[in-house]
Formats: structure tokens, C-alpha cells, sequence
């Protein structure tokens, strides 16, 4: 394969890239094709299209996605790729393993029509969660965030914007995606009796504290973690993972997720760039690599 794009992954590869993955995850946390070895320095990254040069006929000059570490040219197994639905442009199609990862959250947190939601973190995994979300029949979500200036890309995506101290309350569903420790607290003030909070931050090493005195328990609060490794267990008896994936791909037929993309990014530039990009104090876009093979 010869890549034409890729993607990073802010808040993973920026505890990849400073050495705070756990010792109990660094079996779990290899990407395919991983080199190296925990905590660093690896060869890491999961979101690479390119275009087959060489193997077999079917698929020999087409356009596909890999779970590959950013690399310019590489071989892999033919099974370890998959086609880009036609429609889905290259630079767009990096943005499946985040889609990836929204549509399991969707499949934990299971919300219905007419739910009131708020995904609190604009990033672009919580970006992506309220866009499904927001095509349910009569559902009524808010995206929540401290940066105000991220309401600029939520309004791309069609999707209303609140600052947490104007988010709704009484929720039916919430999903966490912040990161942080606040944005925590926030979703489990927002939580109605009885409602679900979707946890779907990684906090890598690092130890957060969350509000579980108060009314927490009163309020009889689910608290639940959601990650992208396994399918959901509400698919998991009729879906696999390139399944899952392959629709992930076909949820990105979406000109408006474009709104997602930053500025591409030279591979050749990456080394003097990458400490910028990972900032925790980013635009919160996904940034894109352009391997200039086109």
C-alpha cells in the first residue's frame, strides 16, 4: 500500500507519545502493526488511507482503510484492509476509527427517540456520538464544552452548543468525552434520576476523581465505560469488528464531517509540528496527515 492519508488520534497518541500508557494495557493498547514495544518509543497510529499497489486483482488501485501506524508505504495482509465506499472521499475516510468508535458508544449507551442528551467533550469522538445521536427520531441533543469556539464546529455538524453552566439538566443520556475531570463532574450533574453516563474518555495513567457522593446514589446513577476494543455487547453475538468498521466507513458519506478535518499536515513535517498538535489546549479538529502520494 502507498498512503494518501492519515489521521492522529489527540488524546491516545498523546499518551502514547509521552509514555503514560498503563503496564496493564500495553498488551491491550498494540495497534495493528505496532512497532516497538510500551512505553515508548513506538511506531503507533490507526488511522491510515491509502491506495493498493500490489496484491490481490479485487483490490489491486483501490482506495482503503487500515488500522496502521503512520508509515508512507507498507505491506500488509489483504483481510487488514478495507474499501472506501464510493462517495467517501480519502481525506474524510481517516475519520472511521473515530466513526468507529462513536458507533460503539452508541451501541453501550442504547438512547431512543425523543431522548433529552448531551455529549459533554467537543472533540471529534463526542462530536461524532451527537451526530448519531441527533438522527433519532425527536431527540433533543446538546453538545457541551468549556471552548467556546468549538460551537462553530458543532453548528457545521448541525448540532446545538452549550457551555456547562447552560447545559440542560434532567438528561435521559449522557456521554462523557472530555477527558478531564470536570467534564466528568459536569456530565453527572447533567444525568436525570435513574439516567445513564457514558464514560468514554481514557484517562491512561492517570488516576480522576469523580463525584460519587452527593445525590449519586439517590439518584441511582449508571455510571458505565464504553471502549472500542470489543463490539458492544448488544452486537457483539452478530457483529464482527470489520463489520462494524465497514459501517463506520459508510457513516462518513457525509460532506458536513468535513467540518471535523484540520488543515493537513506534510508527513515530512510531522516531527517538528507534533508537539503542537498534541497540546492538550487544541482546536479540538482531527488532525490529518497528507502523505502527498496523489
Amino acid at each position: 500500500m502507498r498512503a494518501l492519508f492519515g489521521a492522529i488520534s489527540r488524546g491516545t497518541e498523546r499518551l502514547v507519545f509521552s509514555g503514560r500508557v498503563p503496564a496493564s494495557e500495553h498488551t491491550r493498547m498494540r495497534g495493528p502493526f505496532m512497532g516497538g514495544a510500551f512505553p515508548f518509543p513506538v511506531k503507533y497510529g490507526y488511522a491510515t488511507v491509502g491506495r493498493v499497489e500490489t496484491g490481490p486483482e479485487a483490490l489491486r488501485g483501490r482506495t482503503v482503510f487500515v488500522l496502521h501506524p503512520h508509515q508512507t508505504r507498507f505491506v500488509v495482509p489483504a483481510d487488514a484492509v478495507v474499501p472506501v465506499p464510493d462517495g467517501v472521499p480519502a481525506s474524510r475516510a481517516v475519520l472511521a476509527a473515530n466513526m468507529e468508535t462513536a458507533l460503539n458508544a452508541v451501541w453501550d449507551s442504547a438512547p431512543g427517540p425523543a431522548d433529552r442528551i448531551a455529549v459533554v467533550g467537543a472533540g471529534v469522538v463526542g462530536l461524532l456520538v451527537a451526530r448519531l445521536c441527533a438522527a433519532l427520531p425527536g431527540a433533543d441533543v446538546t453538545v457541551v464544552d468549556v471552548a467556546p469556539a468549538r460551537d462553530k464546529i458543532a453548528a457545521a455538524l448541525g448540532l446545538r452548543f452549550a457551555k456547562p453552566e447552560a447545559a440542560p439538566d434532567d438528561c435521559d443520556l449522557v456521554v462523557h468525552a472530555s477527558a478531564s475531570a470536570a467534564g466528568l463532574a459536569t456530565a453527572l450533574r447533567l444525568a436525570g434520576d435513574e439516567a445513564t453516563v457514558l464514560e468514554l474518555s481514557w484517562y491512561g495513567e492517570t488516576s480522576v476523581a469523580a463525584p460519587l457522593g452527593g445525590a449519586f446514589h439517590s439518584r441511582r446513577l449508571t455510571l458505565r465505560s464504553s471502549q472500542v476494543g470489543k463490539v458492544a455487547p448488544s452486537h457483539r453475538p452478530r457483529w464482527t469488528h470489520r463489520r462494524r468498521l465497514e459501517a463506520a466507513l459508510a457513516l462518513l458519506a457525509d460532506d458536513r464531517l468535513d467540518a471535523l478535518l484540520a488543515p493537513a499536515v506534510r508527513f515530512a513535517a510531522l516531527p517538528e509540528k507534533l508537539g503542537a498538535i498534541l497540546a492538550p489546549d487544541g482546536d479540538g479538529l482531527c488532525p490529518l496527515i497528507d502523505y502527498g502520494a496523489e
